[in-house]
């Protein structure tokens, strides 16, 4: 975090076209699980899921009367603060980001009136001497016991960037705007559209088609390579969905991307869990399945995909007493599904748990709060919620 306040950087120059991999409907899986194979135990689990969400409810975290549209969440709860991120439109319902700006909203856990809102950056912003004119995804991330890294993405003079910038638990302060980077072999450009797409060209990797901001999951895991603690997560934009790490969420490496064909689209949740990084991801809605596959670092292959029918939404993982389970959305966005990941042959995979809830329940993030879970979501775009569950009462 040495970089002076934003500053951009050229790409690395380089003269090989970008190799685009057309998406294809995947024929090769290994399962399909449906919404209708939820058993009547599943059912009542999520009834009683759907309840105890309401009933636990800890708080809204939007600007009230001044937020018409907020939407992804993150947070985090560190000596009884609750820190929650997220993106927030003033000017219209829409959710669009022309209006946008990044938050950070902290409160102590106990006291729902002390709520304090820190805005990150906004559209219509100036960063490192260039016009911000979008805002859009805003996750956070731990650096150390008294950082927290805010990160975002910016349409900043003609090009979508990945942001980030620190906050200081401590001192309650934020640090400069710095410019994420991105690795892949040797080349080190912007994380930024163009970045992106030369730096995989100038490796001979191929690149599906991008046409969005460009996002980074929220949910961040770490396997040890050679001493050093590698955080990983998912980014895409657009079709474009691919596997990366990071040691301080600054700079970022390219590891790998599903090798099989495939219609991804927008959202690919990750986590390193039993030695591999396991990958859920949306499709296009011309099919109604996301995929969960997993990758194994150590052979450089990828597991034949599971199909699990969703409505094209944003999913999660949760690890929860050394057993993995997949949240997402399996009718639409009032419903909530829990899949006990089968680690060991993913084919067997099963719904464990699906709820309606009582509320609509916008990509929901799951995290541990205190000695339990907590899942924070947005209601109709209009409140970014936070409500406490106690995951023992829905297991076997």
């Amino acid at each position: 975090m040495t970089r002076e306040n934003c500053v951009f950087t050229p790409d690395v120059p380089n003269d090989r076209p970008t190799i685009f991999i057309e998406n294809k409907e995947i024929t090769d899986f290994a399962a399909k699980i449906h919404a209708s194979d939820a058993s009547p135990e599943a059912l009542e689990r999520g009834k009683a899921f759907a309840d105890e969400i309401t009933a636990r409810y800890v708080g809204d975290f939007e600007r009230a009367g001044v937020d018409q549209m907020v939407h992804v969440t993150t947070f985090m709860l560190i000596d009884g603060m609750i820190y929650m991120t997220y993106y927030a439109n003033t000017a219209n319902s829409a959710e669009n980001p022309l209006y946008q700006t990044a938050r950070l909203a902290i409160r102590p856990k106990d006291d729902p009136d002390g709520l304090t809102i820190l805005d990150i950056q906004s559209a219509g912003d100036e960063c490192g001497g260039r016009p911000v004119e979008m805002v859009y995804d805003t996750i956070m991330a731990r650096v150390d016991a008294d950082t927290l890294m805010v990160l975002w993405t910016a349409k900043v003079g003609g090009n979508y960037y990945r942001l980030c910038r620190p906050y200081s638990i401590s001192e309650g302060k934020l640090g400069g705007i710095l410019v994420n980077r991105l690795k892949v072999g040797d080349v080190i450009n912007d994380f930024s559209t163009t970045g992106i797409s030369s730096a995989l060209a100038a490796n001979g990797i191929g690149c599906r088609k991008m046409f969005s901001d460009i996002g980074i999951m929220q949910k961040f895991t770490y396997r040890m390579e050679n001493g050093e603690k590698w955080y990983y997560t998912g980014a895409y934009s657009g079709y474009m969905t691919m596997l990366i790490k990071s040691r301080d969420f600054v700079t970022w490496e390219y590891v790998s991307q599903p090798d099989f064909d495939c219609m991804s689209h927008w959202e690919n949740t990750v986590t390193v869990f039993a030695g591999k990084i396991w990958y859920c991801v949306r499709q296009q809605p011309e099919t109604p399945y996301c995929f969960l596959t997993c990758y194994d670092p150590d052979s450089d292959t990828w597991a034949k995909p599971v199909l699990i029918e969703d409505c094209q939404s944003r999913s999660d993982f949760i690890i929860w007493q050394d057993k993995l389970y997949l949240i997402y959305a399996p009718i639409d966005r009032e419903h909530i599904g829990f899949v006990r990941v089968n680690t060991d042959d993913p084919a067997k995979s099963e719904i464990m748990m699906q709820a309606k809830m009582h509320t609509s329940c916008f990509y929901p993030f799951v995290q541990f709060f205190g000695d339990g879970l907590a899942m924070s979501y947005t209601v109709d775009r209009k409140h970014v919620r936070l409500a406490e569950f106690s995951m023992e009462k829905y297991v076997d």
